[in-house]
């Protein structure tokens, strides 16, 4: 018991110091996963869009693949990245592999479909909404989506954060496509992963409480997002 106060004493001591060893990894980490989600964000959302407003031969079986895809399994997707990133590899002329570049690939691919899911359910029942309009003024396919990215837009970012959420937690495909370097591609999940196994308690404690703290603030921006989307919905 000792040991373990100890360690949670330890842990805070870093955090409340500013350990630079932590804050690298910290940094790293919300580097990674913002440009994940930001690539992610802007691809998924053109295509949640563009599957919510029009109809065309396939779109059943694109739904289906895009949904199925949420549930995509990490070491699968490291594993893909990998092989395509590697030496051997299609794209390994440009030395991509264990690169914080690699890592951003592998988050941004884990949650495009995520995103894209969900923000085409989001859309779709607003364009249902507002169809009849849309066709008197033949507003074109473009602007439609336009005006309804917009019109969504609270709504579309507690979708973000889900992503990110996702994104953040992520440890299988990153540690396969990263490596989990020190001090180049060592991010908070894998240094927790690797320092438990070290049994270095007071490291992984307090990147785990920065990860608890970070999924809080997402929790929280979730339902302030959702409250004023509502308040939106009403005024």
């Amino acid at each position: 018991m000792q040991d373990f106060g100890e360690a949670f004493f330890t842990a805070f001591s870093l955090l409340f110091s500013f350990d630079a060893d932590l804050m690298e990894v910290i940094g790293l980490s919300l580097r990674v996963s913002l440009t994940a989600l930001l690539v992610a964000g802007l691809i998924g959302l053109s295509i949640g869009a563009l599957l919510a407003v029009t109809r065309f031969p396939g779109r059943g079986v694109a739904l289906v693949v895009v949904n199925s895809m949420m549930g995509l399994p990490p070491v699968v997707v490291g594993l893909i990245i990998y092989m395509l990133l590697s030496n051997a590899g299609p794209l390994g002329f440009l030395g991509l592999l264990y690169t914080p570049t690699a890592m951003i690939i592998a988050q941004a691919v884990l949650i495009l479909p995520i995103i894209a899911a969900l923000s085409r359910q989001v859309i779709e029942d607003l364009h249902n909404e507002y169809a009849d309009q849309f066709r008197s003024f033949c507003v074109p396919t473009g602007r439609m989506m336009a005006e309804l990215l917009w019109d969504a837009r609270y709504s579309l970012l507690t979708v973000m954060l889900a992503g990110l959420g996702r994104a953040m937690a992520e440890v299988g495909a990153v540690i396969i496509v990263g490596g989990n370097i020190n001090h180049l591609t060592r991010v908070m999940t894998t240094t927790i992963a690797l320092e438990t196994s070290k049994g270095d308690l007071a490291l992984a404690l307090g990147l785990g409480v920065v990860l608890l703290t970070i999924a809080l603030t997402i929790n929280a921006a979730v339902m302030g997002l959702n409250a004023t989307a509502k308040r939106q919905a009403y005024a």
